[in-house]
Parts: C-alpha cells; sequence; structure tokens
C-alpha cells in the first residue's frame, strides 16, 4: 500500500502516547491517509510549541508478515530503524483499539519482526515484554569505525575530552559511556557532538549510564535525531549489553530512565535481549492539512 495522497481541507487523527516518558504522535494508518511528504509532517507535528510536541512520529500500517508494521521518524524528519519505546506503544494501540487482540503480538520494524507480549489490566494494556532479538556488536554492522570486534571500552576523543565507550547495536546504533554522573555538560554538551562524530558513519544515539550496583543503572539519552529524550528502550536494552561486556552488571538490571523503570534481560540461553515497561495513551486529537 502507498501513502502518496494529500489530504486537500481534511483532517487526521493522531493519538500521543509515551512509554516511561519518551513520547511520540502515533498515526493509524489503517484508518488514515498520511501526506506525501512524511520527514515534513513528523517535523511539524512533533514541535512542541507550534504542534502536537513528541520525539517524532509512529506510523502504525499494515503489514504483509505481521500483525502491524511501525515506522518511524525522529523529529527532525529522518527515519529510525527501531524505538524500544515505541514499539511497546504499538502493541498497546494494536489492542486496546482492536487491531489484533490477541497477548502475543507480531509487529514488524526495519530492524525486523518482533515478537511482543502485553499485560492487560482492565481490558487495556498497560506493560509490554518485547522480546528485543539479538544485539549486533560486529562494527561494520553497528555502524562504527572505532577499533574493537566487539567494540567495548574503545577510546573517543570529544572536544579534547576521552571518553571510553562501548558500541551494540539493537536494530539502530548505540554508544554506552559509564560516568560517575550522567550531567547536563555530558548529556547536553558532548552528547550532539558524539552523535555526529565522523566514528558513526549513520550516526549515533549516545548513553551515559550511572551504575548503582550489579543489577541497577541510571540512563540518560541524548538520541539521534530527537536530542535528549525521557527513556530510550532500544538504548536501555544496549546497555544491559554493554553493562555485561565491561563487566558492571549482570545479566538482568532495572534501569532507571527520566520517565520511569525499563527491565531488562540479556538471556545467554538464546543470546536475546528482552525488554519490559510500560506503555500509556495520553491523548487523542486530529492534525489539520
Amino acid at each position: 500500500m502507498r501513502y502518496e495522497q494529500i489530504i486537500k481541507g481534511g483532517i487526521m487523527r493522531f493519538t500521543k502516547m509515551h512509554g516511561a516518558g519518551n513520547d511520540y504522535v502515533y498515526v493509524n494508518g489503517f484508518e488514515e491517509t498520511l501526506p506525501s511528504d512524511v520527514p515534513e509532517l513528523a517535523c511539524r507535528i512533533s514541535d512542541r510549541r507550534f504542534g502536537v510536541g513528541g520525539d517524532g512520529l509512529i506510523l502504525i500500517l499494515p503489514s504483509a508478515r505481521a500483525d502491524a508494521r511501525m515506522q518511524m521518524f525522529n523529529a527532525d524528519g529522518s527515519e529510525a530503524e527501531m524505538c524500544g519505546n515505541g514499539i511497546r506503544c504499538v502493541a498497546k494501540y494494536v489492542y486496546d483499539h482492536g487491531i489484533a487482540r490477541r497477548p502475543e503480538l507480531q509487529i514488524e520494524t526495519k530492524a525486523g519482526v518482533l515478537s511482543v507480549s502485553v499485560s492487560v489490566t482492565r481490558g487495556v494494556v498497560d506493560k509490554v515484554r518485547v522480546d528485543m532479538g539479538p544485539p549486533i556488536l560486529a562494527a561494520e554492522r553497528i555502524p562504527t569505525t572505532l577499533p574493537g570486534d566487539p567494540v567495548v571500552n574503545a577510546e573517543l576523543t570529544v572536544s579534547g575530552r576521552r571518553f571510553a565507550v562501548t558500541s551494540v547495536s539493537m536494530g539502530n546504533p548505540h554508544c554506552v559511556i559509564f560516568v560517575a554522573q550522567a550531567s547536563d555538560e555530558l548529556v547536553l554538551g558532548f552528547g550532539p557532538q558524539i552523535e555526529t562524530d565522523p566514528h558513526f558513519p549513520a550516526r549515533v544515539n549516545v548513553e551515559f549510564v550511572e551504575v548503582l550496583g550489579g543489577g541497577e543503572v541510571r540512563q540518560r539519552t541524548w538520541e539521534r535525531g530527537s536530542g535528549e529524550t525521557w527513556a530510550c528502550g532500544t538504548g536501555a536494552s544496549a546497555v544491559c549489553v554493554a553493562g555485561v561486556l565491561t563487566g558492571r552488571t549482570g545479566r538482568r538490571i532495572v534501569n532507571h530512565l527520566r520517565g520511569g523503570d525499563l527491565e531488562l534481560h540479556w538471556d545467554e540461553t538464546d543470546n536475546h535481549v528482552y525488554m519490559t515497561g510500560p506503555a500509556a495513551e495520553v491523548f487523542s486529537g486530529q492534525w489539520p492539512e
């Protein structure tokens, strides 16, 4: 199905949702007609002063091989491969709005088809467990030109400051940096510089992580194309993997993000990362075209 028609004098319905504070505008492509320039729509609708406001735009579309297909655009209009918090909200929408009312769902993403399990309270989904699949550790597939395969505690110098970084892809690229304190100086100052560093040819999401114990961390994320977000599910999954690779954490962790907590488990039996966290619907509205 192609979505190339422009709405003239009409409206497009949307739903605002968030997963642990990582908020997106969601549009049901099973029912709504989308404009031809979706990246431009993503920029306008994500604007927190002149639009609906959010970390980006996520389309819920028909799929030939899953219950639904998720297409994600960052707030700057760039398309991303995956969003861990986003896929939980897609699963909630698919279940709550009757697209597919099953406890186990399949959602297609640019990173592949992922399996999700929904937890239902009083007829609506409030928590979702996602099989994020195996982490990608090969440098060329992340992609990054930093040394190592896997890239663990590799040295990266940015504006004269040295960082020890561990790079992981969970369908999208991540740069995990363990720090004593995830300060504004690091997140807001160095985050955007690392995002566009030449060692990451597709740009990169950057996680600054405080280790609170073997099973507990605190994370702040500078997200590629969106700036700092209050949660990042793929980033939290990458942090779980990086914690094990660097010997800082166990395979099961609770990750405290600015918008809430996520539970992560890197299963050594199947090499998959499992992420469990909340999904919430905030409001619905109409966007004029």
